[in-house]
């Protein structure tokens, strides 16, 4: 996949987003690697969700999102099997409100691109910060898998996470009360207590984070400065 396909694929996202919302995001940049994909989206908010937000609605804005945006990656899916015959194996996707910045991520059924940049050999401390905040808001998870895309772009996969609580939560059906609890608590922590600019030698400006109740893992995805 070439950076003239990536173009397209952000430039394809943009105008769904537009379609779909009646508004465009200021930018919207494609970055693959392996069989990962990502789309980081900036400027997006309509005015009907901005004063939502500022009305304290964040929950009821995040679940109309969710209703648009599912629709909006069941295209982007169908677009990506078609021009590029490649299928679309996970999807995740997440929204910071308040940094008007959100991500969606694919993971396709084999490699797309070579990785492009370096990658070192361990990401041990990466992975130690990782585990001791999730274990803070949850339990370590019993795995945790982490992929440079870019030289700002990381993605965290973290399989086994889910406490039995939170297990015994999703067999009852409570999954959308479940990721509204998880994503505030979640992001507090990670932003609040991790020492994440420290570990990537840069300025760490989002984070996003979405889950797989169902398939007990999340992945995450920290945006850097350049």
């Amino acid at each position: 996949m070439e950076q003239d396909q990536l173009n397209w694929i952000g430039s394809f996202t943009s105008k769904l987003l537009r379609k779909n919302f009646g508004k465009g995001p200021q930018s919207c940049q494609a970055t693959a690697s392996e069989n990962h994909l990502v789309i980081y989206i900036r400027g997006f908010i309509s005015p009907m969700e901005e004063v939502l937000i500022h009305q304290g609605q964040r929950n009821q804005v995040e679940r109309a999102r969710a209703v648009i945006i599912n629709h909006v990656i069941e295209e982007l899916t169908g677009a990506l099997r078609a021009r590029y015959e490649r299928d679309v194996t996970e999807t995740f996707d997440d929204w910071n409100f308040p940094n008007n910045s959100g991500m969606i991520m694919f993971k396709l059924d084999e490699i797309i691109l070579e990785a492009s940049v370096t990658v070192p050999a361990s990401f041990t401390r990466l992975e130690q910060e990782v585990a001791r905040i999730s274990q803070l808001v949850q339990k370590v998870p019993d795995q945790i898998h982490i992929y440079q895309l870019s030289s700002t772009i990381y993605l965290v996969e973290r399989i086994g996470i889910l406490i039995p609580i939170e297990k015994a939560l999703v067999r009852k059906g409570f999954l959308e009360e479940l990721k509204l609890t998880k994503d505030e608590l979640e992001k507090e922590y990670f932003h609040r207590y991790g020492k994440f600019d420290e570990l990537l030698n840069a300025k760490v400006k989002d984070i996003f984070i979405d889950w797989d109740f169902k398939e007990d893992k999340s992945y995450m995805s920290f945006v850097v400065s350049s």
